[in-house]
């Protein structure tokens, strides 16, 4: 169930109730790609950077080390040992960026993996199956996810191939019965790329499955952070407001706060573990780029704002000589202070919108954010 607590203009905030546990929104989603989070970082480090939620792929672990090996260990929850909600996506993204060769047809998409380059189908019902063995608290439609400089006529097609993928989607998960999750909900996907009319008639028609929720996907592809801010102004309104709203692999915190800003309250995107494994520290005063010379004998932590448990015990000039003598410590001490900066973010922010002051909040943060570097 999903509750608004309290909307200040068109941000909100709200409570979403799942079978492993409250989801507090707005909320960034941890990206745990293969069941865990790239860099030597734990369930258990995840409890302590106040992670809500953490995503799982799908294709991934369809390839390795298998659905079915998941499933037999006992589902994700278990076999990563994390006993709060999780989220995995469809594979279609994957599917579409990493497979080296790929023939899309009605059935489904026949690719061969990027791993050994055995040919592989996937199709709504092969999705559904796989999401069922891994036992997630949200499954994801299975979508095709165009780049954004195709020709209308092309998208138009993908986003109704899209629409009759979704609703054997629906029509698959209603026959499962997850052995570790008997009430795994299935969130639609809105697609139509920078054609705001697509996207329009697209939220209209999924809106109509009144699913659990819905995600805004084929974004950060190719498109300026102007068409992005531009289609969601137009699209989430067509979105059932009462429902989940959720804007996959997007971005950076000024990203975030701006689509807050336009209804969104779910987030997922590796760039702070990405960033963090490369000396790419966001702080509460702007990201900064570890490796810069001028760090190397700064004995302050990475944001003096900043409570994380790397901030509390390592410096600047520590943590830049363990990213540049390659030492697994730096990247995962850098990637836990960025994964509790952007679930400290939306903890903030939920403050906020609760508070009726999420304009003036977003406005100091976006001036804070300037980058000293």
């Amino acid at each position: 169930m999903y509750t608004i607590i309290n909307e200040d203009k068109n941000a909100k905030s709200a409570r979403f109730e799942t079978v492993h546990g409250i989801i507090e929104t707005p909320v960034f989603m941890n990206v745990a790609t293969v069941a865990a989070i790239k860099g030597a970082v734990s369930a258990l480090d995840l409890a302590d950077i106040k992670c809500q939620v953490v995503l799982a792929n799908t294709y991934h672990l369809h390839l390795r080390p298998g659905d079915d090996v998941v499933r037999d260990l006992g589902g994700l929850s278990n076999f990563m040992n994390w006993d709060k909600p999780t989220l995995t996506d469809s594979g279609g993204f994957q599917v579409f960026s990493l497979a080296r060769l790929r023939k899309i047809k009605e059935e489904g998409v026949y690719f061969n993996s990027h791993i050994d380059g055995r040919k592989i189908f996937m199709g709504p019902e092969e999705s559904m199956n796989i999401q069922s063995n891994l036992g997630s608290t949200i499954a994801m439609a299975f979508d095709e996810c165009p780049p954004a400089r195709v020709e209308k006529s092309y998208m138009r097609d993908s986003v109704d191939l899209t629409t009759r993928w979704l609703e054997r989607c629906i029509s698959q998960l209603s026959i499962l019965n997850s052995k570790f999750n008997s009430k795994q909900m299935l969130f639609g996907i809105n697609q139509g790329g920078v054609f705001h009319d697509l996207r329009i008639e697209h939220a209209k028609r999924i809106s109509e499955f009144d699913l659990p929720g819905y995600a805004l996907g084929g974004f950060a592809v190719g498109e300026s952070v102007s068409e992005m801010y531009d289609a969601l102004e137009s699209t989430v309104p067509h979105l059932p407001r009462d429902k989940p709203t959720y804007l996959m692999g997007v971005g950076t915190p000024q990203n975030l706060l701006e689509a807050i800003e336009r209804g969104v309250d779910f987030f997922d995107c590796v760039m702070p573990s990405r960033n963090g494994r490369h000396g790419g520290i966001f702080t509460s005063r702007g990201k900064i780029n570890l490796n810069n010379v001028k760090y190397q004998r700064d004995d302050t932590p990475l944001d003096p704002d900043c409570p994380c448990p790397t901030c509390l015990h390592h410096s600047k000039g520590y943590l830049r000589h363990l990213l540049k003598a390659k030492e697994t410590l730096g990247s995962r001490l850098c990637i836990l202070h960025n994964l509790y900066f952007y679930n400290n973010l939306m903890e903030e922010v939920r403050a906020a919108i609760r508070t009726n002051t999420f304009t003036e909040y977003k406005k100091r943060q976006l001036e804070n954010f300037q980058s000293p570097d």
